[in-house]
């Protein structure tokens, strides 16, 4: 059987000014599935962000387009490496326009930090000590 992926769609206000953020902290995107409309980046082998023109965005649904600046309906939560991943990740995201909304939490065995891109999503950036991770 192989591994479910999961396909984050976002809605972005300007695609290129999207590309260029995310190029600036060291994503690519696969041109095979990334138009004028789409822009296809994956963050691992089971996880892609597609970044969806407002338009293009509509066509996959009949609701309103929520403004991630104002109101909040998923945070994204990736994992990192080290504490020092999660600062590299963050500290590169917020020279490249990104906000931090809020202060690092740092519980010793997790630390993370977060920031909202450019259309407002929120990315928060954990890491937990392997050792709490136990199977």
């Amino acid at each position: 059987m192989s591994a479910t992926m999961i396909f984050v769609n976002l809605p972005v206000k300007d695609l290129e000014a999207t590309k260029a953020f995310w190029g600036k902290l060291g994503y690519t995107f696969n041109a095979q599935f990334s138009d004028e409309n789409c822009a296809s980046m994956p963050i691992s082998d089971t996880i892609v962000a597609m970044f969806l023109t407002e338009a293009r965005y509509k066509d996959f649904t009949h609701k309103a387009i929520a403004d991630a600046r104002t109101t909040s309906q998923v945070l994204l939560c990736l994992s990192a490496e080290s504490r020092a991943a999660v600062d590299v990740l963050v500290d590169g995201a917020l020279a490249a326009g990104a906000t931090e909304p809020r202060p690092a939490q740092d519980h010793g065995v997790m630390y993370g930090r977060a920031f909202d891109d450019l259309d407002g999503h929120t990315w928060e950036i954990m890491w937990m000590d392997p050792a709490m991770v136990q199977g």
